[in-house]
């Protein structure tokens, strides 16, 4: 069976998306690769069609629960039973019977720490193996670094199952990004593909505001005013409740989302969001990675993300249908204090490295010395990577570094909502692009009515059915 049958009998298309019948040709051929492939350009296609055609399993790396479980789901809706996520929702025993079978599925999505697990790795390493699957292999480089040390041992667990085919996929990737993806999964001379990640759809404004008030102020007039569904990102788990609650009571539809809520309301938020149920989401970035939601009108971020990489994933979730959709950012100036005091907030510094290893070096125990030495869970875990690797200077100059390019990131984030030149165009250049074609409604730099569709009559949300919603979500915020 060739690729376009395959297309046709499985998955109901006629025609590829741009992109996709070269890295699924490339998987066929067995050639690593990076593939970089914008938001809605139907990245899951590329390791779905070509399982079809090969003997083994397919193992797909993932990062979060929410992910997995999505793209679980969507593939039982297709008919396929041989699928199955290996995740922290599951029970002990569920988890068990899971691995127990694990021959039987053609389809692994697993985390990178469930790799870790030696019950997990003895069982790979019996299966035929037909290719591996990195997604959203922009993890490696933004989250392997410090909360996510395990994505860098992703490369071990390679090397144990005989270093199969590996296709790397993510929607954005600078440079830097793109050499972490080479170097931490251990690829040698991986075909790059990539598209351009100019999303035409999408105009994007910048406001400076005066103050938090401000802000909400602001928000509010927006939802009030013009049509969802919409995303508003914000800083803190704290921010996202306040401001769901009060966006609930004026217009009804809209939930807060964020890691500190149990893992099955986040689910439930989630169903009801991509379902059409929620119009409005105010979230933490936890929400949004791989969400299948094609018709999102707004992403808003009321805080500075940290890096444009971090923005263009988020950003990136609107308009996947291809239809107008808006993306705004507002702050004020300390908000730029305020990111870089999140963004390092669970960085050790020296003299902490130091205290941890000397009470490690004192039998202490890894809890009682992480406890001493005052170090968060994620710094806890981001030294014990280093010290299985390196010495204690080697550490201290390793976790410098990777300070010194947070500060570089962010500094890039800033110089973006300062400038006073397009804002599609600076975008673009961060990621080692050059804009083609402007379009029509760009940015608020190059057309102050680039959103003015928002505020149309026919634009606006229809609020009728949310007040069973809204008592129900005050319930849930409550």
């Amino acid at each position: 069976m060739d690729i376009y049958t395959t297309l046709k009998e499985k998955f109901g298309f006629e025609q590829f998306r741009p992109g996709q019948e070269e890295v699924i040709r490339d998987v066929l051929a067995k050639n690593d690769q990076i593939a970089i492939l914008p938001t809605g350009s139907g990245k899951s296609l590329c390791f779905q069609l070509p399982a079809y055609l090969m003997d083994g399993t397919v193992v797909i790396i993932s990062p979060l629960v929410a992910l997995m479980e999505d793209q679980v789901a969507i593939l039982k809706q297709q008919g396929e039973k041989r699928v199955v996520a290996l995740n922290s929702f599951h029970t002990y025993q569920e988890r068990s019977r899971m691995i127990n079978q694990l021959e039987w599925y053609k389809f692994i999505f697993i985390s990178p720490e469930m790799l870790t697990v030696p019950a997990v790795a003895n069982k790979m390493k019996k299966l035929k193996i037909a290719f591996i699957v990195v997604d959203e292999a922009h993890c490696i480089s933004q989250w392997g670094f410090d909360f996510r040390p395990d994505y860098l041992r992703v490369s071990e667990f390679l090397h144990a199952v005989k270093n199969p085919t590996v296709l790397a996929l993510t929607a954005t990737a600078d440079r830097k990004v793109i050499q972490d993806i080479q170097h931490y999964l251990n690829l040698i001379n991986p075909v790059l593909h990539k598209k351009s990640l100019d999303r035409p759809n999408i105009s994007y404004t910048i406001h400076e505001l005066t103050s938090e008030q401000a802000k909400t102020d602001w928000l509010i007039d927006r939802v009030e005013q013009t049509t969802g569904p919409g995303i508003i990102y914000v800083g803190s788990r704290k921010r996202a409740d306040e401001l769901a609650q009060v966006l609930n009571e004026l217009i009804g539809g809209v939930s807060s989302y964020h890691a500190g809520m149990e893992q099955e309301d986040r689910a439930f938020v989630q169903a009801q969001f991509i379902s059409g149920d929620l119009n409005w989401i105010c979230a933490t970035n936890a929400f949004g990675m791989g969400i299948h939601k094609n018709d999102v009108r707004q992403v808003i971020h009321e805080h500075i993300p940290s890096t444009i990489a971090n923005y263009m994933q988020e950003v990136g979730r609107a308009g996947r249908d291809g239809e107008c959709s808006a993306a705004s950012l507002l702050y004020t100036i300390e908000d730029i204090q305020k990111t870089r005091f999140i963004m390092y907030d669970d960085y050790p510094d020296e003299g902490e490295i130091r205290y941890f290893a000397n009470c490690l070096a004192e039998t202490k125990s890894v809890h009682e010395a992480a406890e001493l030495a005052r170090l968060s869970e994620t710094g806890r875990r981001m030294l014990l990577y280093y010290f299985e690797r390196m010495s204690v200077e080697e550490t201290i100059i390793q976790i410098n570094k990777q300070s010194q390019e947070k500060e570089r990131q962010l500094q890039q984030m800033v110089d973006l909502i300062q400038a006073r030149t397009c804002i599609r165009v600076k975008l673009l250049q961060n990621f080692g692009e050059d804009l083609q074609k402007k379009p029509k409604t760009c940015c608020s730099i190059c057309d102050t009515t680039s959103v003015d569709w928002l505020y149309s009559k026919d634009a606006r949300q229809d609020e009728r059915g949310w007040g069973d919603w809204s008592t129900r979500l005050t319930n849930l915020l409550g």
